[in-house]
């Protein structure tokens, strides 16, 4: 199955991951499912992946490639993120630094 670097080996991929506290994983869910929409209509987004743990329903990630880190760079600054980012002492272990975001570029 494709993947969208294997056409474009020049996206800038990125991996998020976050921890729901305790109590707290429905809400961390539909938030994070709030944004699939809005930024899938964003200017330069390739695809905005998000996945859940098998073995920990609280435990959350993107997977998304951009067409650059400018295109990023917007999207860390779109108000529907602004206004999630906001919200993340709420819901993460860790508050908004339980948060990791990690930009990784393909190899191979």
């Amino acid at each position: 199955m494709a993947t969208p670097t294997d056409d474009d080996r020049s996206l800038v991929t990125v991996i998020a991951h976050m921890k729901a506290l305790p109590g707290k994983e429905q809400d961390l869910r539909e938030l994070l499912e709030s944004l699939v929409d809005p930024t899938l209509a964003e200017d330069g987004n390739v695809n905005y992946d998000l996945h859940v743990a098998e073995d920990d329903p609280g435990r959350f990630f993107f997977y998304e490639n951009w067409t650059g880190g400018d295109k990023l760079d917007a999207h860390l600054g779109a108000p529907h993120l602004q206004g999630a980012l906001g919200r993340l002492d709420e819901f993460l272990e860790g508050g908004a630094g339980g948060l990791v975001i990690t930009r990784v570029k393909r190899i191979k």
